[in-house]
């Protein structure tokens, strides 16, 4: 995702927010889809249907201004994202085989809790009292989620866990891009280097498909379309930093979802746990946008 667009209209906070939530149901959708496509093919093939369908639809706009549309001195930050984005993915779709959706998703997107700590690491940059204290109660619900006390060891928790790591550092390098870098041109080399990376895993484990796989892949590529087309439209109404907490709508939608199709009801260690990392990660947002704030005045 990125944080800038092209195209602003006036700030329009209400339409922002539901653009976002629907990219966010989105992209619910695809942790659903992706669950059931990879009981019937490997991960590698839901991964590269993901990212080839959105590479096919973004190439005409991202090239109507020319080839001077695709020039980048960004390369290797490019690369980086979608090398950090695909990784996400591929492990979070495999996490999910593994263990309840609710819980992949959740661990997963606890990612802005660990953001703080790589800016830090990366480059030095301190964060707010106010986003430290709400990244410490977002951990305390990645705790309860987890449960250790009461589960043997599953490959998926680690799993899920990495693509925290991996998606952390995907959403701070479209922060980076999105700088200089157009919107479309940083979906063009997005989806291009993603396709390009899992192509040939994918050739290697690809099988026959029956219809019912090919229904659920290109549903997963369309609804990763979509959740790029509705966050692009809702830049234009409002900025990242009021749109970002709307991140932890996916675990909602992940939760009913997996209610509704897998009578997956979750516990209440993982009701807690979802409240704490939704809640301490709103918490860590403020606190960086009141540093932002104060930086800018």
């Amino acid at each position: 995702m990125s944080t800038t667009g092209t195209g602003h209209k006036p700030e329009n906070l209400a339409v922002g927010a539901i653009l976002t939530t629907l990219s966010f149901f989105c992209v619910a959708l695809v942790g659903a889809l992706g669950k059931a496509a990879g009981q019937l093919t490997s991960t590698a093939v839901v991964v590269l249907f993901q990212n080839l369908i959105c590479f096919v639809v973004i190439i005409p706009v991202a090239i109507r201004g020319g080839p001077a549309s695709l020039r980048t001195d960004k390369i290797g930050l490019h690369v980086l994202r979608a090398a950090t984005g695909t990784a996400c993915w591929y492990a979070l779709f495999v996490a999910i085989t593994m263990m309840p959706l609710t819980n992949a998703v959740l661990l997963t997107f606890s990612a802005p809790l660990w953001m703080p700590g790589i800016a830090w690491l990366v480059s030095r940059q301190k964060a707010s009292m106010a986003t430290w204290a709400g990244a410490a109660i977002g951990f305390v619900g990645v705790i309860l989620v987890l449960q250790p006390q009461h589960h043997h060891f599953n490959i998926g928790t680690p799993l899920a866990l990495a693509g925290a790591l991996l998606l952390a550092v995907a959403l701070m390098s479209v922060r980076w891009l999105g700088a200089t870098e157009p919107m479309p041109r940083i979906l063009f080399y997005y989806f291009l280097f993603s396709t390009v990376m899992v192509l040939p895993l994918a050739l290697v484990e690809w099988r026959p498909l029956e219809p019912r796989t090919w229904i659920y892949l290109i549903g997963v590529g369309v609804a990763q379309l979509f959740s790029q087309v509705f966050i692009v439209l809702a830049y234009r109404y409002a900025s990242s930093v009021k749109l970002g907490p709307f991140i932890y709508t996916t675990i909602v939608f992940t939760a009913l979802i997996d209610w509704a199709i897998w009578h997956r009801s979750p516990t209440s260690f993982v009701v807690l746990g979802m409240a704490l990392v939704i809640g301490g990660g709103l918490v860590a947002i403020r606190g960086k946008t009141d540093v932002n704030s104060r930086e800018v005045t």
